[in-house]
């Protein structure tokens, strides 16, 4: 068996592609638009992974959405979806480089939290361990909830 993805709703697709392009440079592997349906599925998935996966069975994230005027709150209800980073500390600085907040920074050097447009968490790890601790981080305080 093997991963395959998680799925998300969300309520403008532009806008999510584009906030988990400039955050995690996740890059679009596919696209399904149904007419029947009235919806559209977009697959993204890290170019680590694309490159990795040479069989094709690429472990991403689905964005679902559905044709129309549509809001979806609760993102919390959801859970999280993870990512593991080379770099947390370099990853949480692209995250705010991009305008987006850190709801739960990387004080400890080991992982941290922000959200999507719709309010879905995302969680990055610090692969292999945890990096020493280090300002401007430590002292940043949680804002909101992740």
């Amino acid at each position: 068996m093997q991963y395959a993805h998680s799925m998300i709703r969300v309520s403008n697709l532009d806008e999510t592609i584009a906030f988990f392009d400039k955050t995690l440079g996740l890059i679009e592997i596919r696209r399904y638009d149904s007419e029947k349906g009235q919806f559209t599925n977009v697959f993204l998935a890290s170019e680590d992974d694309v490159k990795a996966h040479k069989d094709g069975v690429v472990p991403c994230i689905e964005l679902t959405y559905n044709w129309g005027d549509h809001t979806y709150t609760g993102g919390r209800n959801f859970g999280h979806l993870a990512f593991y980073v080379d770099d947390l500390y370099a990853a949480c600085q692209r995250i705010l480089d991009a305008g987006v907040e850190v709801n739960r920074p990387p004080r400890d050097g080991h992982l941290a939290f922000f959200k999507t447009p719709d309010g879905i968490s995302i969680e990055l790890i610090q692969k292999n361990g945890s990096l020493p601790v280090q300002e401007p981080w430590v002292s940043m305080p949680n804002s909101g909830t992740w």
